[in-house]
């Protein structure tokens, strides 16, 4: 199968996806331009601005909420109790990431040069470096757009492998068995709240 032949092949796939809605096909009846052709054009336009950052913090978040908030909306009107565990699973890795997020840009560089001045000996100060170093990175809302759409994607799955290899490991002993700081931690409010498990 040649090039072209697969590019056409996916672009019929997306076409039969996206005549589910309603609103493409009206808009590609008023417009005649194919409905594949204006979400394509418009997914490139999306990656264009954050690949040069453009308001590329807003629409990573966009992206990293708008995607799993519809599925996750879908997961919890459907009977299917798979579909919950891995949107409960996106959201709990997002929310990990998003706290190591590094600090917001809004500072301006005097008041980190300032802050980081401040701290010259502590231990706070490299942290605090390291993290602001990240908004030197080049590219880095593109990478972090392309994690979170591989994250998000039912098809990729990739919150169940960073929840898996990273999240799970680490945090497993606080949430597992009897001896976990969560049972213990409801152990206690049983016993004063005088109710049992």
């Amino acid at each position: 199968m040649s090039m072209q032949e697969r590019a056409q092949h996916h672009m019929s796939q997306l076409d039969k996806e996206l005549s589910r809605y309603p609103a493409l096909h009206n808009f590609e009846q008023q417009t005649s331009v194919p409905k594949v052709y204006a979400v394509l054009g418009l997914g490139a336009l999306y990656f264009f601005l954050v690949f040069f950052n453009i308001a590329g913090e807003f629409l990573v978040n966009v992206a990293g909420f708008a995607i799993p908030g519809y599925y996750s909306l879908e997961a919890l009107f459907s009977s299917n109790k798979k579909d919950d565990e891995q949107w409960l699973t996106y959201w709990v890795t997002f929310a990990f990431l998003t706290f190591l997020h590094p600090q917001s840009r809004t500072e301006s560089s005097q008041n980190i040069l300032e802050q980081q001045e401040h701290h010259a000996n502590k231990l706070a100060s490299v942290l605090e470096s390291m993290v602001s170093a990240v908004y030197w990175f080049p590219f880095y809302y593109t990478f972090k757009f392309v994690l979170v759409l591989w994250m998000a994607l039912p098809q990729t799955s990739g919150a169940q492998v960073i929840y898996r290899n990273l999240l799970q490991p680490v945090f497993a002993k606080y949430f597992e068995g009897h001896g976990s700081a969560s049972a213990n931690l409801r152990s206690q409010v049983n016993q004063a709240t005088g109710k049992s498990m």
